[in-house]
């Protein structure tokens, strides 16, 4: 029986070891080495350097002043990276319709100049609930707003907007996109940080 369990045991030690502490560690290295930024979760600092997000996960923004993310359903108050996901509510769901076309007429009213009617990201969840990306026409759907929020030529935003959009990956993979929190902070680096008028 020990003549048995000794080889086992060795093995499992062995398989331990490498796969881990061995393996984990050259993995953390290679990152670490490679590209730092993405290995420590991407964070985005502001000009001040504090820390206000990761590029990686989406975060509301409800001022007029700035572009709007996509809705979200992860955690009670959305948001909430420690409770990712969707609302699983499915195509014929009573509660997503209402709560889409709720989302649509409070859109509507808050963007009375906005062209066309509201893009369908504007009220529908992503799969995580936390996706920081929209189209490149969700984002000009808002721009009106913005603009008139900020007190400057709408052509000035647009500029901006064209400046953030990101192609596809390696040119042939996914949508071409824009990072809302990067948006709103390079909004802040070109007019200032918005605050309500007085």
């Amino acid at each position: 029986m020990i003549g048995e369990l000794l080889p086992a045991l060795r093995a499992t030690l062995v398989t331990l070891v490498l796969t881990g502490v061995a393996y984990p560690l050259l993995c953390t290295g290679l990152a670490q080495a490679l590209f730092p930024t993405r290995a420590n979760g991407s964070f985005v600092s502001d000009d001040s350097g504090r820390t206000v997000g990761s590029e990686l996960i989406g975060q509301g923004f409800a001022s007029p002043g700035y572009f709007q993310p996509r809705p979200s359903a992860a955690g009670d108050k959305g948001w909430d990276a420690n409770n990712s996901g969707g609302s699983n509510f499915g195509a014929t769901s009573k509660k997503l319709r209402e709560r889409a076309q709720g989302d649509a007429a409070r859109l509507k009213q808050e963007n009375p100049d906005a062209p066309g009617e509201v893009p369908a990201e504007l009220v529908t969840t992503s799969g995580s609930g936390l996706d920081p990306h929209l189209s490149p026409e969700a984002v000009r759907w808002q721009l009106p707003r913005v603009a008139r929020a900020r007190q400057v030529a709408p052509e000035r935003i647009a500029r901006l907007v064209d400046d953030q959009i990101e192609s596809r990956d390696f040119g042939l993979l996914g949508e071409p996109r824009v990072n809302v929190l990067l948006l709103n902070l390079a909004l802040d680096r070109l007019l200032g940080k918005w605050s309500p008028p007085r």
